[in-house]
């Protein structure tokens, strides 16, 4: 290991889980000069309070910090979160999508605001425990071509002179590059992710061996926000609404308390709002949602829930706008499912795509991710329209 490494500052988001904390014990073992940092993003007194701002969090991280003998700071970005995060996920539901808060905070959050407070507190990196893999100047072909991350940072490392690529982690099962599509070359440039060569099995042997307090911490699945359930929180944010349930060919069949507490391909939750002529004649799924005139669609022929075909706005390319389209790739429209082969192609508007899969797609829905892919390199991304 190069004796520069200490000169190489760098912050660690630490949240009092497994995968941060190995994070910061991995770069601290290398040499480099590492502090630690915990994000508050919502208070204690409120009923929906973060699961990752529990005190019990807070505690973990710094005791974290104080095995691996580091400096911990902790930041109140309670303002910030609800403004960027919260604010923007019940205004995406209002208008009938079904936004991605995670790929909204990592933008905005984590390697917005909280880099920018890395930067100006003099750090020269941003790590995080992130289970993606970033690289610079090299041709992609698959997971055994990528070069290891250069945690041995050159005395000439200029951001500014080099393409830095996004690429899946090592552990396909626990891979997160699909939450961060929105992120660039200023973010990438400043950005390491200590875990990207790890499985989440050696993970949890590193955490044994470095000896920290957080082996037994259970993840979480859920909207990291939103602690009383995603119906309770709507309820307690969002008025109802009531709107007509229409069939395929325009039935009526009952009313909707607000199109917001459905999403594409749910089952759950229409029969009680249906008639009782209707109720027995299920099941019903959501096939499409009318914010404008308030109308929710069901129907019980499951093929209507599948399609080819999809326009994504809000476009972001992490290296390189193609200079070419079409373009085949693969693509993803949710983080939980393998990604398939597709075709991008341009359409009309300036900031929009078009994609048409291989093969069939079940519940496109309007308001997620869709991510795109080359082998293991992340392309870029866009917002479900």
């Amino acid at each position: 290991m190069k004796k520069t490494n200490f000169n190489k500052k760098i912050l660690v988001a630490l949240s009092g889980g497994i995968d941060s904390a190995v994070a910061a014990a991995l770069l601290k073992k290398q040499s480099f000069n590492v502090s630690g940092a915990f994000m508050i993003f919502q208070g204690s007194k409120n009923k929906n309070i973060n699961k990752c701002c529990f005190p019990e969090a807070q505690m973990r991280a710094r005791q974290v910090a104080k095995i691996i003998n580091i400096p911990f700071y902790v930041f109140d970005l309670r303002k910030d979160f609800k403004k960027e995060v919260i604010n923007h996920f019940l205004k995406e539901i209002k208008s009938g999508f079904t936004p991605n808060p995670c790929v909204v905070c990592n933008k905005k959050i984590k390697f917005g605001l909280l880099l920018k407070k890395a930067l100006m507190c003099g750090a020269d990196y941003l790590a995080t425990g992130h289970y993606a893999k970033i690289i610079q100047n090299s041709k992609i072909k698959n997971q055994n071509d990528a070069k290891k991350i250069p945690l041995e940072l050159s005395e000439n490392n200029d951001p500014s002179s080099k393409v830095f690529k996004l690429l899946k982690g090592k552990d396909k099962y626990k891979d997160q590059s699909y939450f961060l599509w929105q992120l660039g070359q200023q973010q990438l440039s400043r950005t390491i992710f200590p875990l990207a060569q790890y499985t989440k099995k050696t993970v949890k042997k590193m955490a044994k061996d470095f000896n920290l307090p957080v082996l037994e911490i259970p993840e979480s699945q859920e909207i990291c926000f939103i602690e009383s359930g995603l119906e309770a929180f709507l309820g307690e944010n969002i008025k109802k609404n009531w709107g007509d349930i229409l069939d395929e060919k325009n039935n009526l069949l009952g009313k909707h308390p607000g199109i917001y507490f459905f999403t594409i391909g749910q089952r759950k939750n229409i029969v009680p709002c249906l008639e009782n002529k209707w109720k027995s004649k299920g099941p019903y799924f959501v096939f499409k949602k009318d914010a404008k005139n308030n109308i929710l669609f069901v129907t019980k022929n499951k093929k209507k829930l599948y399609k080819k075909e999809l326009i994504a706005k809000n476009i972001n390319w992490v290296s390189n706008k193609p200079t070419k389209l079409p373009l085949r790739i693969s693509a993803k429209i949710r983080y939980n499912q393998p990604a398939s082969k597709a075709i991008i192609k341009r359409t009309s508007e300036k900031d929009a795509c078009k994609i048409i899969f291989e093969s069939f797609q079940r519940a496109i829905t309007p308001g997620q991710s869709i991510v795109f892919y080359q082998n293991d390199e992340v392309l870029g991304g866009g917002i479900i329209n």
